[in-house]
């Protein structure tokens, strides 16, 4: 079994598949080391889970990617051909090109942007405590990281980085006509969430408010843009009072349905309510849509936002890629040099066998007193014959064609041409 037809990426993304699909395949952090436990009990040798709300994929060493692609449907509990028709399976330097890709942001819906690298290193640590990344996975991660650095100091990919959470700013800003009177509520405390804040509070809304389960985490991050804070229970006796609402937690179920939503926008006398849900799976049930004086955007109608500030970054896009090409390369090489270590191994020990066993020889001879030029002689001769023996026997046991290529070879290992 060579290790090196055995790395490979499964997984569906933001263009292989719907959102209604993505969210039911997100990995929830508390339950990565199980399921990536289960991987290598009996399916691969090693394995990580990279789990965002634009993809979910799976990195492995190991031989069986029909299998991984079996038990992902049954872990999330799909028939099991349910998952089939979005799944990709990238083979070797394909797997080593899309990991490059990714980590440097070119896979991402929101190109060049720099949130997906860090939950890369996130799935190499969950993989690594969980006692899935090996070798292989681990120098994988370890270039794809160097690979995303040089792709972000030398090319312009990140420079004009809309993100999601600009553009979500520059959606309310459609609807409103200046953010200065809007109260903007945050729910959640994330990493995103940060990034909203950031973003909305550069506009200097009237009231910032950040909600979350746990009332610490919205205090802390609250404080830092000047912000009020409250848990997720108060949130029905609230939302009326908001006229943008940005929502991603890491909640599997919806957190505002769409009879919350009716409420507050009675309590509002139908003053437009503009909501932003980056959640995968969704924090705002899909029907609140439905109302008249709502405006709900989920993280694929931001993507088409997005898309239309991307015609900066094209030239940009073929210089990383050019970087990404030189680098697969690279890792390719490795791989197949780690391949034949065992093959370089064994036959250097087979070698060394033959000199030791030529050594004590001689070394008995001198001490019973033969001549040392006969006794190097000798030596040099048992050397070369117990060297040459396999080789030769090989040659001759074979015929016609095989005997041909053989013949060939030998002639190329020995430089006898």
């Amino acid at each position: 079994m060579s290790s090196h037809s055995s790395l490979f990426a499964l997984g569906l993304n933001h263009q292989t598949a719907p959102l209604a699909i993505r969210e039911r395949v997100v990995f929830h952090v508390e339950r990565l080391r199980e399921a990536l436990t289960e991987i290598k009990r009996g399916l691969a040798r090693e394995a990580a889970i990279l789990s965002t709300c634009n993809r979910t994929e799976l990195y492995v060493a190991g031989e069986e990617p029909a299998a991984i692609a079996q038990w992902l449907a049954r872990y999330h509990r799909f028939e099991p051909d349910g998952l089939r028709p979005y799944l990709y399976t990238l083979p070797s330097e394909q797997a080593v090109r899309h990991v490059f890709r990714v980590a440097s942001g070119l896979d991402s819906m929101v190109l060049g942007e720099p949130q997906i690298l860090g939950q890369l290193k996130e799935a190499a640590r969950a993989a690594e405590s969980a006692g899935t990344l090996g070798t292989l996975l681990h120098k994988l991660f370890q270039r794809s990281f160097a690979v995303a650095k040089e792709v972000r100091s030398t090319t312009q990919v990140g420079a004009a980085s809309v993100s999601m959470a600009a553009a979500a700013v520059r959606l309310a800003a459609r609807i409103f006509p200046s953010l200065k009177d809007q109260k903007v509520l945050f729910i959640g405390a994330g990493e995103m969430i940060e990034l909203c804040a950031t973003h909305f509070a550069a506009q200097g809304p009237a009231r910032m408010t950040v909600a979350n389960r746990t009332l610490e985490r919205a205090e802390k991050l609250a404080r830092r843009f000047g912000a009020r804070s409250m848990e997720l229970k108060s949130l029905p006796g609230e939302l009326h009072e908001y006229d943008i609402v940005v929502s991603c937690t890491a909640s599997s179920l919806p957190i505002l349905g769409k009879g919350l939503v009716e409420r507050a926008l009675r309590a509002r006398r139908h003053r437009p309510i503009f909501m932003v849900d980056l959640a995968v799976p969704r924090d705002i049930e899909p029907e609140a849509a439905e109302l008249d004086d709502v405006f709900l955007y989920s993280v694929d109608d931001l993507a088409q936002v997005v898309s239309a500030n991307i015609d900066v970054r094209r030239s940009a896009v073929a210089q990383a890629e050019a970087i990404i090409d030189t680098q697969v390369g690279q890792f390719m090489h490795w791989m197949q040099v780690r391949e034949h270590v065992p093959l370089i191994r064994a036959l250097r020990g087979r070698a060394d066998a033959a000199r030791r066993e030529e050594l004590e020889r001689a070394l008995r001879l001198l001490a019973r007193g033969e001549e040392p030029a006969k006794v190097l002689e000798s030596l040099s001769q048992g050397l070369v014959n117990k060297l040459m023996h396999a080789p030769t026997q090989a040659l001759n046991e074979t015929a016609g064609e095989e005997q041909r290529a053989l013949a060939e070879t030998l002639a190329r290992l020995f430089r006898l041409q």
